[in-house]
Order: structure tokens, then C-alpha cells, then sequence
């Protein structure tokens, strides 16, 4: 058996970044920026009002007080989104909305609150507040300065981070090509999802299960179908998926890479491998027609982990990322038996007790990587080195969550 590392290191030693395109904003969310992105524009533009009020000059209103308010002319009114600059003469002030330019003749706001009416009605308005130096003024660039750094290359683009753009006056974005991915399940026990089950089938789970991992990691799926076990079954349908015309980036295939007299993938001239790590322990990868294949178990359990050690990186790299999975440590809450020799990645289910981590095994049924039933309850996998026998209850564990 080789080591996890030694398969992942093979996985990824032809893998490099996907070559960048240019996207309107609004088509940019989940997609990773290729280039950093800094501010087209000072934002915001004009200075403007923090508060619903009256634009005013300071000079105008020196020892206002509600004892002794002052009495201004309104002149004029200024919305957000108005490009109206009134002139404010002495003893003149102009109401203000939130948001809007402050006049060019203005040097602070006062809250509508600080009135001695608090009436938008009132004329002459009375100031009963001597406002500091740019009150409730929100400056030009306050938020970003023309050229300033807004996102770093290697980001996947989230909500805000979208937000911030679109505030940084851009409209559109850099960013790496999404990944194509072409998923095959193998195996003629393999029915369509929902249909009724002859004797000895099982609805094909694992082509819908890669491909929403795969969607999760920001790849584009262009084909899922299905072989049979028949002898060029398999490579009919992997010819299909190379020679349609939109070509994948990866194939991903499962089933049918152990010894089993009738496993298909074995068929393909592919690097097969026995690695130290339950459950997924045959795997399979290579080239074909420069194309890169894996050759995943078929049990969904395996499939899914499998998927998190080995394309998950792969696809991470192809987008600029770092294949690294963060994780945390936790304490285990119930005890569990580990294979020897081999790492193990138990799917477990967490909860945070007063900020620390507990979990426990996702199944109540044991660790079989065909519980595809249970999986749905797995929050992440407990990663158990291969030199440990056994789990107690109050030990510590690495745990990738999500």
C-alpha cells in the first residue's frame, strides 16, 4: 500500500491553474478572482450626508444652543442620487436626506433632531446645536481611495465580496476558468435514480453525488452518464465525453476499480493504487488522451471521501487555490474502532459545547462506506492516524468540517 500522500502527489503533479476570463459582476459569484482588484473610483464620489438634516455653514451657527437656537432661511433640498449643489448663502441652510452630496458651500450637517421644530415644515428653520467641524459629513474615498486594494487575487467571490466590487465602481471581474468535469458511474447493477429496482440493483447515487461536490468546489459539470460492465462499455462512453465538443478538464469515474472479475476501469490503462487510508482504499489515475481520469471506489461512503483527499485538491489547484484543508481538533464524544494500518476518515456529526468541538460517528450502524442512507448526516470527517487502534470516548481527534 502506498500512503495518502503519495497518491494525493501523484493526483497532483500535472495540475496547474486554468487559464482566465472576464465576466460581468453579476455572473462572478462562486468564481475564483484571478487578479487582485483595486478601486476604479474614490467611494464615495462626493461627500455626503450621514444623517437626514440641514446642510449648513458653521459660521452661521456659532453658539446655538436650545436656549438660544438660530434661525436659518431653507433655501433648497437635496436627495440621495440628486445632482443638484445649491448655493448656501448667510444665514441660509438647505435641508439634506442621508446619503446625498453635501453642498459645496456646506461645512456640517445638522440632524433634523438638533432643530428646535424637528419639522421638516419649519421655515426659517431653528438650529438649536453648534455642530463640530464636518459633522455628520461622510468625506470623498472615506470608504476606498482611487487604486486602493479591495479583493487579493485567489478569492472565491462570495455575496459581499461582489458588493465590494460593484462599490469599487467595477463591473467586471477576472477571474479562472471553472473547472469542466465529466462524471461516469460504473456497473450494471446501476439504475436511474427513483426507478423501481430490479433484483440486485441500486439507484445510482454516486454520478449525483460527485457532481454536487464538484459544483460545490466551483466546477462546471458538462456530462454524467453511466457504463455498464460489458467488455468496451466503459471506453465507448469515456471516448463520447473526450470527443464531444465541449472537452472536460477531468474525468471523474466510479466503481469498478478493485479486483472484481467484472470491474471495468481496470480495463483502462490507468495507475492503479492501494492506499492506507478506510474507506477508499483502491484507487485509480492517469491519462487518457491527456485528459486527467480518477478511478474512485463505488461505495457512496468511499466515494465522497475519496472525493474530499483526492479531486477536491485537484480542483482546488486548477482554480488557483491552495489544496489545503483547513482543520480543527475536537473530542470525541462516543468510541469507535480504527483499521490498522490504514488513516481513517469516519463521517461524524459536531456540535460546540461552551466553544470546544465534540463528535461522533454520523451512523449508528457502523462504519460500512456502503451506509449511503446515513451520509446525509455527516457534518465532516474525523481523521484518525493509521497508528491509532481505537477511539475512546474524551480523546482528541483532527476533524475537517463541511
Amino acid at each position: 500500500m502506498i500512503s495518502v500522500e503519495e497518491q494525493l502527489a501523484r493526483v497532483l503533479a500535472g495540475a496547474a491553474e486554468l487559464p482566465h476570463e472576464t465576466v460581468p459582476v453579476d455572473a462572478a459569484h462562486g468564481r475564483v478572482l484571478a487578479v487582485d482588484l483595486r478601486s476604479a473610483i474614490e467611494s464615495p464620489r462626493d461627500a455626503n450626508s450621514a444623517m437626514d438634516g440641514y446642510a449648513v455653514r458653521r459660521a452661521d451657527v456659532r453658539g446655538a444652543s436650545p436656549d438660544a437656537p438660530v434661525a436659518l432661511r431653507v433655501v433648497g433640498e437635496v436627495a440621495a442620487g440628486s445632482g443638484h449643489d445649491p448655493v448656501i448663502g448667510p444665514g441660509e441652510a438647505v435641508r439634506i436626506m442621508t446619503g446625498a452630496p453635501v453642498p459645496a458651500d456646506a461645512d456640517a450637517v445638522v440632524p433634523i433632531e438638533r432643530t428646535a421644530d424637528a419639522d421638516w415644515a419649519a421655515d426659517p428653520v431653528r438650529i438649536a446645536e453648534e455642530p463640530a467641524p464636518a459633522a455628520h459629513i461622510r468625506p470623498a474615498g472615506d470608504d476606498l481611495g482611487a487604486g486602493e486594494l479591495v479583493l487579493p487575487r485567489g478569492i472565491r467571490l462570495t455575496a459581499r465580496a461582489l458588493a465590494s466590487a460593484v462599490g469599487a465602481g467595477v463591473g467586471e471581474l477576472d477571474v479562472v476558468a471553472r473547472p469542466r468535469v465529466a462524471i461516469i458511474a460504473t456497473g450494471d447493477e446501476l439504475a436511474e435514480p427513483g426507478a423501481p429496482l430490479a433484483r440486485g440493483q441500486v439507484h445510482d447515487s454516486n454520478s449525483l453525488l460527485v457532481a454536487a461536490l464538484a459544483v460545490e468546489q466551483g466546477a462546471v459539470v458538462v456530462h454524467r452518464g453511466r457504463a455498464g460492465d460489458a467488455p468496451g462499455a466503459l471506453d465507448a462512453e469515456v471516448r463520447r465525453v473526450l470527443e464531444a465538443s465541449v472537452r472536460p478538464d477531468l474525468i471523474v469515474l466510479t466503481g469498478g476499480v478493485s479486483a472484481g472479475a467484472h470491474d471495468p476501469v481496470t480495463r483502462l490503462a490507468l495507475e492503479f493504487a492501494k492506499v492506507a487510508m478506510q474507506p477508499g482504499k483502491p484507487q485509480a489515475f492517469g491519462r487518457i488522451d491527456g485528459v486527467p481520469v480518477f478511478g474512485l471506489p463505488g461505495n457512496p461512503v468511499s466515494v465522497a471521501v475519496s472525493f474530499e483527499v483526492f479531486v477536491r485538491p485537484f480542483l482546488a489547484v486548477l482554480q488557483g487555490l491552495d489544496p489545503t484543508r483547513p482543520t480543527e481538533r475536537a473530542i470525541a464524544d462516543e468510541a469507535w474502532r480504527t483499521p490498522v494500518g490504514r488513516r481513517q476518515y469516519q463521517p461524524i456529526v459536531a456540535q460546540r459545547v461552551d466553544g470546544v468541538l465534540h463528535v461522533r460517528p454520523a451512523s449508528d450502524r457502523g462504519s460500512g462506506s456502503h451506509l449511503v442512507g446515513r451520509l446525509a448526516r455527516a457534518e465532516g470527517f474525523a481523521v484518525v492516524p493509521a497508528e491509532v487502534a481505537a477511539i475512546r470516548v474524551g480523546d482528541e481527534v483532527e476533524v475537517m468540517l463541511g
